[in-house]
């Protein structure tokens, strides 16, 4: 694992410093990866939204869609 060093202000740090110790996290870097991931989670959410708003529009979707989908999930599940 890699280090980074990062400078806060005060009022940065501190609020760090609380949610470390309120949200359970052992230590501030934990904190702060936490942060990142979720950063990151939210930047390929963001792509695939982008991604559905540029392709072609699709089928439009009824009951029998959903029946359908939800047969095929029920039958992965199963096996």
């Amino acid at each position: 694992m890699s280090t980074m060093n990062i400078s806060l202000p005060d009022a940065l740090k501190s609020f760090v410093d609380e949610q470390v110790s309120q949200r359970g996290y052992g230590t501030s870097s934990e904190y702060m990866r936490e942060l990142i991931r979720k950063d990151q989670d939210r930047s390929r959410l963001r792509a695939l939204l982008l991604q559905g708003v540029e392709s072609a529009p699709g089928e439009p979707v009824d009951r029998a869609y959903f029946d359908t989908l939800r047969d095929r999930v029920q039958q992965r599940a199963r096996g």
